[in-house]
């Protein structure tokens, strides 16, 4: 069965100096001031991002304004070994895959790697108590793996991007079934329409046949676990956003809806995570390259990354 993180997260760090009930978010809002409380969260976490830029993290994760990188040049191809060589905590895991039909835009299982990880996992060890793995080099700790390799075993955390091209063979599927029934976490992201959702949906069925697809309710837990998301927020990738003049709907009335979607199992695990017709993880990977895409979308990126996160740590 996969690890888990060592360190529980319990509260969102931005919230401390908030004009809430006891310095904490209350359990239940009053109906008046949800909507006040909504507006506050996501100017609390664009703060704490701002505030956590300024923090020594020992690796290159700067204030936004600047690229983000990995040393002197972005690291494109993973390296061995597999796994983080400081263990100890929390490591972001992604799932390699033949690419084997194309979408616009779209990188396979490269697109948003690293900056992504690497950005999500500093501001999850900055913006809550949890520890993250780390790599000998100071990288914190991310990884790449393919469904096949003994090591995905060690991951409580798997993800996915641009899932409408993936490709498994037999044996991938195999041994993601195994790995998602024996305590697995799959997170899904930056697919658009109606043919990347039917590729990925047919894949899905052979990986847990008889496991149906459910919306994720607005009222569960998952979305208020750290930050309240009020929202699935759409965030288009940077290029799309930059040139077709702010709008977010990558695919036009196509994509005009996001979504957030679950595989459970018999005992309501949530086994696979759905984030459709967005592009989470470019709110986590851009956050150095442009102001006005960070202050617009980072925050709901990482108030709803974090959640995810932390709900997967302690469910």
């Amino acid at each position: 069965m996969p690890g888990s993180a060592s360190t529980r997260a319990a509260g969102p760090r931005p919230e401390a100096a908030a004009p809430t009930r006891g310095g904490r978010r209350p359990a239940v809002l009053p109906r008046g001031e949800r909507q006040i409380w909504t507006r506050w969260q996501t100017r609390a976490v664009a703060a704490g991002l701002a505030l956590a830029a300024l923090l020594p993290t020992g690796g290159p994760v700067h204030a936004q304004g600047s690229r983000v990188t990995i040393g002197a040049v972005r690291v494109m191809s993973p390296g061995r070994p597999l796994l983080p060589e400081v263990p100890g905590g929390f490591t972001f895991c992604r799932l390699m895959y033949a690419r084997i039909r194309a979408e616009q835009r779209g990188q396979g299982w490269r697109t948003d790697y690293p900056d992504a990880e690497y950005n999500l996992t500093t501001r999850l060890s900055q913006l809550t108590p949890t520890r993250v793995s780390g790599w000998l080099d100071g990288r914190p700790g991310f990884a790449v793996l393919r469904a096949t390799d003994p090591e995905l075993f060690r991951c409580p955390f798997l993800f996915s991007s641009d899932v409408g091209t993936v490709g498994l063979s037999e044996d991938e599927i195999e041994g993601l079934r195994e790995y998602l029934l024996k305590g697995g976490f799959l997170w899904a992201d930056d697919f658009w329409g109606r043919r990347a959702w039917t590729h990925w949906t047919e894949l899905l069925a052979e990986i847990l046949p008889g496991l149906e697809i459910e919306e994720l309710p607005p009222d569960h837990p998952l979305l208020s676990i750290v930050y309240q998301v009020e929202r699935i927020p759409q965030i288009p990738s940077i290029q799309y956003w930059r040139q077709s003049g702010g709008a977010t709907s990558e695919l036009g009335a196509m994509s005009a809806t996001p979504r957030l979607r679950v595989i459970r199992d018999e005992t309501g695990r949530i086994l696979v995570l759905m984030s459709h017709n967005t592009d989470i993880a470019d709110g986590w990977e851009r956050e150095g390259e442009d102001y006005g895409f960070f202050a617009r979308f980072s925050p709901d990126a990482y108030a709803l990354g974090i959640n995810i996160l932390v709900w997967m740590m302690t469910h």
